[in-house]
């Protein structure tokens, strides 16, 4: 007799779109536990600013890997991925169910495909790759990696520096090291998924509503505390959404009402990009709901999310 996959759901999809409400409300059904797939979530730095879950939240279900790290650590994906693995075997050994929700899709697929097996950078083309500017960067892939340069958005500085330095050090591109993925947990599980892709008007909203929200809790207060560190400015943490236009403000750049309205757009406009992503990049199987999360639709949505489903 084949012995059944141990289940994991996951709720995926742009900020501001709802999952971890959905997900909470999960975790309140079934037991299980909110396993955080949000690469701003990692820190404890930002509790307001990356939108972390309240207290009541957390009496309400469990909630891991949410502020486990020092924005002076830098975690990867494969760094996640490692502790997602960890805690989600922890929680098949209590036979409860693991709920990864966010929108970080990069974490999320290399926890289920696997990473690339690339070799260790060399320091001194990390050094001079991490030393130039965006613009530089790209100009120095396009002839290298064309494919990469063409489809990465053209401010992505990490990902534009890691496509460059990955061919600098091994003369082979990024995807061609990510046709030999390893390490993935996708085949050994049974999956139970849900993208949220609500309407972009609905989402929009929030997405404004929810930036004003964080600064009326404290946001600049946060911002202020991290930029006092003089962390290393290319650390994932600096370059949370908002931590940019909340510096201006307490520099004296911006008033407090332009500061808003830049967080707000740069909110926007992430939510837009992660939009793209997971209505193109997850399998055509992954169910796809276009509903704003709202009266019964938290039903139908969690409905999409059971075994039979």
């Amino acid at each position: 007799m084949v012995k059944a996959k141990p289940p994991v759901a996951l709720i995926a999809g742009p900020t501001a779109s709802g999952k971890s409400a959905l997900a909470l409300r999960l975790a309140e059904t079934t037991g299980g536990a909110i396993v955080n797939a949000d690469s701003a979530q990692v820190y404890r730095d930002l509790p307001i600013l990356s939108a972390a879950p309240s207290d009541e939240d957390r009496r309400r279900a469990e909630h891991l890997l949410y502020g486990v790290l020092d924005g002076e650590q830098p975690c990867s994906a494969a760094d996640w991925a490692e502790m997602a693995k960890a805690e989600i075997e922890r929680l098949h050994g209590e036979d409860r169910l693991p709920i990864l929700a966010g929108g970080t899709g990069l974490y999320l697929r290399t926890l289920l495909e696997g990473i690339a097996p690339v070799p260790e950078i060399e320091p001194e083309i990390r050094a001079e790759v991490r030393a130039a500017s965006v613009a530089e960067n790209l100009a120095a892939l396009a002839p290298l990696d064309p494919v990469a340069a063409a489809t990465i958005n053209a401010g992505d500085t990490t990902r534009i520096a890691r496509a460059l330095e990955v061919v600098w050090s091994t003369n082979k591109t990024l995807a061609e090291w990510q046709k030999h993925r390893k390490g993935g947990i996708g085949d050994q599980i049974e999956l139970q998924a849900l993208v949220l892709l609500p309407p972009r008007p609905w989402l929009y909203e929030r997405c404004d509503r929810r930036f004003a929200d964080m600064v009326d809790q404290g946001a600049a207060r946060e911002v202020e505390a991290l930029l006092a560190r003089g962390l290393d400015p290319s650390l994932p943490v600096m370059r949370a959404i908002g931590v940019a236009d909340l510096g201006r403000y307490l520099r004296h750049e911006f008033i407090l009402e332009q500061a808003i309205s830049a967080g707000q757009q740069a909110t926007r406009n992430y939510a837009k990009r992660q939009y793209t992503w997971f209505s193109n990049q997850p399998p055509p199987g992954w169910p796809r709901f276009r509903d704003p999360l709202e009266g019964d639709a938290v039903d139908r949505a969690l409905e999409l999310l059971s075994p039979a489903g």
